[in-house]
């Protein structure tokens, strides 16, 4: 006999499985424990089976809980291409768009970008997720990205609409006091802001022809935005985006015989979205904003 059963029930079998906890699951889809626990419960008496046994740690999928999860996440993958099916049908300009970028796009490009779309097309309501790790665009966590890599997910589309020049600055004060690199090693000498736990600037020193190791950087940490803050404030010397070096007057820009590479800039769409007639317009706005930057 068929059983019925309640999606949000399954929704919340997923989330305790993916968890392991009911706590763990109430905090990642934004719920309460003992409403996650009612809901396995029910689950459980709907499917006539018993899905978690109680581990040391949490709840441990039984083995018809295990065999039904593979199930359970084909059921929300196909929940998620309902979705993206049905938006990109979409024929509206009006609703809502979800961007992701790095926090120093988002802080320092876009406002200027995004307020000018905001008086071409006041109907589309801008969601903005300032982040540098990759979101999950086939899961929805954003309907577009700005990327300065090339994205490698499946089932996307993806286009280069431009390049952005990196260059080195410091304050004046810092300057006079510290005197200003010419050639690479010179920077041992120096304070230099850098990332913690990125890998990406010690990549790029290696490239350059300047083996270091993360104690080289005076100042950690991965927020570039942080990063930045500091080097406007005297700490020593940073990187950043030319044309965003060059708006600040409280520093000035340091030049050596090693030339820094450009950073790419990439545009990233769920392949579903190309019909969308919003999701084209934002896309198409921001090539053509981010190319003339």
């Amino acid at each position: 006999m068929t059983r019925d059963f309640d999606w949000t029930h399954l929704q919340t079998f997923l989330a305790v499985a993916e968890n392991g906890t009911l706590s763990a699951a109430a905090r990642a889809t934004g719920g309460s424990q003992p409403t996650m626990g009612r809901h396995i419960a029910a689950l459980e008496s709907e499917l006539g089976v018993r899905l978690f046994d109680r581990a040391p740690h949490g709840l441990a999928l039984t083995p018809t809980g295990a065999d039904l999860v593979e199930h359970a996440r084909s059921m929300a993958a196909a929940a998620h291409q309902l979705s993206l099916t049905a938006s990109g049908r979409s024929d509206s300009i009006a609703g809502v768009i979800r961007l992701t970028a790095s926090e120093i796009v988002s802080t320092y490009t876009l406002p200027r970008i995004l307020t000018e779309l905001r008086r071409l097309e006041p109907e589309i309501e801008i969601e903005l997720v300032a982040s540098d790790r990759s979101e999950n665009l086939l899961q929805r966590e954003a309907d577009i990205a700005i990327r300065m890599y090339r994205p490698t997910q499946v089932d996307v589309f993806t286009k280069k609409v431009g390049d952005l020049q990196l260059a080195m600055f410091a304050t004046p004060d810092y300057i006079a006091r510290r005197g200003a690199p010419t050639k690479l090693e010179d920077f041992h000498d120096h304070d230099v802001i850098g990332y913690d736990r990125s890998e990406l600037m010690l990549r790029g020193f290696a490239e350059a022809g300047l083996q270091v190791d993360r104690h080289f950087f005076a100042f950690r940490c991965d927020s570039q935005v942080v990063g930045w803050q500091m080097v406007v404030a005297g700490f020593g010397i940073g990187f950043n985006q030319l044309e965003i070096g060059l708006a600040e007057p409280r520093v000035q820009r340091i030049e050596t015989d090693t030339p820094l590479p450009a950073l790419p800039i990439w545009l990233t769409a769920h392949s579903e979205l190309k019909t969308s007639r919003r999701v084209r317009r934002v896309f198409d706005f921001l090539a053509e904003a981010l190319k003339s930057n």
